[in-house]
């Protein structure tokens, strides 16, 4: 394992789509294995990016404030989470830039799920509040999500376990060297 390197692991994906639900799995199985941190997108804009609304321009701050705490982070050996929606590849990809520049690992996780799965899953009717015109600028519906071109890793959870995506992420992390080969098995 190269000691003390911290990285950037980004979960993109819609809403509902299982971003939180996998960065907890994650950061469960690597606490107590090296330093983590998880950056959870509604957690940050409750205090990181409060007063941002839903414009292209806030949504791109708001990516751009999570990739500079996460950055800061992990210069410092930390390996950050992000499960943020972050709906627009070039602000993803200024964030790998930004992380590269430093030398810092940065690993993209797409967590994919159709439509369909994702108005299912929503217990709030946010979805079909959008459909039918009651919200504007919902990511993937009246507003753009723009899927990562190459991601490092892709999670379907509209069609496998929690674990499954897991374990990829983790073998993923070992590859790397970011994690020790037998750690978080």
């Amino acid at each position: 394992m190269r000691q003390n390197t911290g990285f950037i692991l980004w979960l993109t994906g819609m809403s509902g789509a299982g971003k939180s639900t996998l960065s907890r799995a994650l950061q469960a199985k690597l606490d107590g294995v090296r330093p983590v941190e998880l950056l959870d997108g509604d957690e940050v804009r409750t205090w990181l990016s409060r007063g941002l609304g839903f414009s292209r321009e806030d949504r791109e701050e708001n990516v751009r404030r999570i990739g500079n705490v996460a950055l800061l982070l992990a210069r410092h050996g930390v390996g950050v989470i992000v499960a943020a929606i972050s709906p627009y590849r070039g602000s993803r990809d200024e964030v790998r830039r930004m992380a590269a520049a430093k030398g810092v690992p940065f690993l993209e996780v797409f967590i994919q799920a159709s439509l369909d799965a994702l108005i299912a899953r929503d217990v709030k009717g946010l979805y079909k509040k959008a459909l039918a015109g009651e919200i504007p600028h919902f990511t993937g519906v009246s507003d753009p999500y723009e899927a990562p071109e190459s991601p490092e890793a892709v999670v379907r959870s509209d069609a496998e376990p929690v674990d499954a995506g897991l374990e990829r992420v983790l073998e993923m992390l070992r590859k790397r060297e970011l994690l020790p080969s037998a750690a978080a098995a």
